[in-house]
């Protein structure tokens, strides 16, 4: 047995530390002091964020409360930002996030969780795409995304604009079918719309069947896609592989984000893009007091794709191997599922579902992407909810 109190510290309220977060409000240990330290009070989530760019959602429900959150796991909030960490000391060095009073320039640990969520390192962007750190408005971080995106729409009521959507994964294709459709339904006549792809076809990732559907949709809404890398960005203007120069009023970037900055220097096992390095328990291969989920992390054993899907199942099994942990019990491994459900929204109305080889699209697409995003929200709601949320299980 262990004695007295010890110290876990999460960095960041990614899907996986939020569901953390809502089973020690179940059951926390007595010797157990937790700190949570994110620079908002809320998580948005992203599952949501091309329903608020169509205008079926609004701001606040895509976001889930921290600090009731908080409160009922018995843990402490510190509004910062992590600037550093030394696994060898123990201790993380602090950011001041919104003109925060009171916090400490350090915070120690004897246990750490990392669920950071997904970053754009700014001068790696502009080192590959000189420009866009000024001129491009990033997907990431959400919350200044969503905070800036009504400007967007501004724009586009008082002249037909010329957007672009720089990147063709999942979040590029659901991001120009929103926009497409806010600026059809509410700006002014003769908007452009265009994808960029960086090279590859639409929706590289994914089986053909799914290619062909996003394809289809996407000529049907009359959006141009452009299989060309971007190289640049000026004033009004992206800079294109072959030479060209597209004319943007717009240009919106949804491309793969990267690895937080400061994890470099940390001495902690890292992956070759820069992620913290863990095994099948979630923990650090080289700190095994260190634990790392969703976006922030790479699995050493069983590398798989940075999305939400992936970072919302890790959360039931993170809950487990951090009390464990402090509990000197047996750590359990997760798997990684081989397949998941995808679900592509084309805007609001219709979308396309894939699991495996197969893959299907329609309203009840749609519908079923709503209910299980609407109930992801609803399952960490602490307190006085809306009257009218739909439930369902978290999975895309």
């Amino acid at each position: 047995m262990h004695h007295g109190i010890k110290k876990l510290l999460f960095l960041g309220a990614g899907h996986a530390h939020v569901h953390v977060l809502a089973s020690l409000a179940q059951h926390r240990p007595a010797d157990l002091d937790v700190t949570v330290l994110t620079p908002f009070g809320y998580q948005t989530y992203s599952g949501m964020t091309p329903g608020f760019v169509a205008g079926h959602y609004t701001e606040a429900d895509c976001r889930i409360a921290l600090e009731p959150l908080v409160r009922a796991a018995g843990a402490r909030w510190v509004q910062g930002r992590c600037n550093g960490i030394d696994p060898v000391g123990n201790t993380v060095s602090v950011t001041v996030a919104g003109g925060a009073q009171g916090v400490p320039a350090t915070l120690p640990f004897d246990e750490l969780s990392i669920d950071t969520g997904a970053v754009i390192d700014r001068a790696r962007l502009e080192a590959d795409m000189p420009g866009a750190a000024t001129h491009a408005l990033a997907v990431r971080p959400i919350e200044a995304f969503a905070q800036l995106w009504p400007q967007v729409m501004a724009l586009a009521q008082q002249k037909p604009v010329s957007l672009a959507v720089v990147g063709a994964g999942a979040a590029g294709i659901e991001l120009v079918f929103a926009a497409e459709q806010a600026i059809r339904q509410h700006g002014m006549p003769g908007a452009r719309f265009t994808l960029i792809t960086g090279g590859p076809e639409v929706a590289e990732s994914y089986r053909p069947g799914v290619q062909r559907k996003v394809l289809r949709q996407l000529k049907r809404r009359g959006i141009t896609v452009l299989r060309e890398a971007c190289v640049g960005m000026g004033a009004g203007e992206v800079l294109l592989g072959n030479g060209a120069r597209l004319a943007c009023d717009v240009p919106l970037l949804a491309i793969g984000t990267h690895a937080p900055p400061w994890l470099q220097g940390s001495g902690l096992a890292l992956s070759d893009s820069g992620h913290v390095l863990v095994n099948a328990f979630q923990q650090s291969t080289s700190h095994p007091q260190v634990f790392a989920a969703g976006d922030v992390a790479t699995r050493a054993d069983v590398p798989h794709a940075r999305s939400g899907v992936y970072a919302v199942r890790a959360g039931p099994p993170l809950a487990h191997n951090l009390l464990a942990f402090h509990q000197r019990q047996p750590l359990k491994p997760h798997q990684p599922p081989t397949n998941t459900l995808n679900l592509l929204s084309c805007g609001t109305g219709h979308a396309i579902a894939s699991y495996g080889p197969l893959s299907l699209e329609g309203a009840w697409a749609w519908r079923w992407k709503d209910r299980i995003d609407r109930g992801f929200i609803e399952r960490y709601r602490v307190g006085p909810r809306p009257a009218a949320q739909a439930s369902g299980e978290s999975v895309s």
